[in-house]
């Protein structure tokens, strides 16, 4: 009878061990790419993150994501939001490729909702961006380069929306989605005279921060909507200063300011993506820097990289 019951209760602890590992965190984090626009083996910056096991919402989509997202076997058939953090090439190059996987990933009619930055008419030598609208729209509007996939595999409808970027924005978080206890805040954030959009995914007590490509100057609306947040990816491209060139100072924050952001906004966990070589060839010097005021961990991204809040 002993021998019985023990074999019985082992049984049964190793089929509820086996339950409770299939079940699928609330939110998981898949990068994509995790690095910048240099060809140097990394791709371009992206994101998949899945909501109870469901890839569901694309963060950015720089060139080789496409790739990436193929290596990782994950499909895009529950895919419904796209969050961009701003329309650098280096965050949208593989934009087509993404639509139109998710239009032949599914049966049925798909609708995508795709927020975006405002726009910007550059004066002077600032360069002009359209806004997420317009962009999708020459993209794929009825007279945009691939209007075809309007109906090439299935009825697509993409729903672009502008988050105000301008240097006149509200300072505080915005709810631009709300479905099921998926909530999606952004704020304007500061990349130079590229408008920039700050983005927080909050699902069953877990969140994960998107701080884009961000200068040190314009980091308080980061450290608003990043309070108390499970997962921050933050943009690491620059050296403390004078490591690295004076102009990448006006675009990217530096380590050091990067840790008293993770620190102040109380972080659980810090990811640097976005990474430049020299931050590859310096991960112990940015990290020692990081660590002056931020005390907890802190991850160097990797293409493929699996984290959960």
């Amino acid at each position: 009878m002993f021998k019985l019951s023990f074999y019985a209760a082992l049984l049964m602890f190793a089929a509820n061990s086996s339950i409770a590992a299939s079940v699928a965190s609330p939110l998981e984090l898949r990068v994509l790419g995790s690095g910048g626009p240099g060809a140097t083996g990394r791709a371009g910056a992206g994101y998949i993150v899945l909501v109870d096991g469901n890839p569901r919402i694309l963060v950015d989509a720089g060139p080789g994501t496409f790739v990436r997202l193929g290596e990782a076997k994950l499909s895009l058939a529950n895919l419904d939001v796209v969050l961009l953090t701003h329309l650098h090439i280096d965050h949208t190059g593989e934009l087509p490729g993404f639509f139109k996987a998710r239009a032949v990933s599914g049966e049925g009619p798909v609708r995508v909702r795709v927020f975006g930055p405002t726009g910007h008419h550059g004066e002077g030598d600032e360069a002009t961006f359209p806004s997420t609208s317009r962009f999708i729209d020459l993209l794929f509007g009825p007279d945009g380069a691939f209007s075809y996939l309007h109906d090439f595999a299935a009825p697509v409808t993409i729903d672009a929306t502008n988050i105000d970027a301008s240097a006149n924005a509200p300072k505080t978080p915005k709810l631009i989605y709300s479905a099921q206890g998926l909530e999606i805040s952004a704020i304007a954030g500061h990349h130079g005279d590229v408008p920039a959009v700050i983005y927080r995914i909050d699902y069953h007590h877990q969140s994960i921060t998107f701080s884009g490509d961000i200068e040190a100057n314009g980091i308080e609306n980061l450290r608003r909507i990043a309070q108390h947040t499970s997962l921050l990816v933050f943009n690491c491209v620059v050296l403390d200063p004078p490591g690295s060139r004076p102009v990448l100072y006006t675009l990217h924050t530096p380590p050091r300011a990067i840790g008293v952001v993770a620190n102040d906004s109380g972080t659980k966990k810090l990811l640097l993506s976005h990474l430049s070589p020299v931050i590859d060839q310096q991960q112990a010097s940015v990290e020692a820097s990081i660590r002056e005021h931020y005390k907890g961990p802190v991850v160097f991204a990797q293409d493929g990289m699996r984290l959960q809040p």
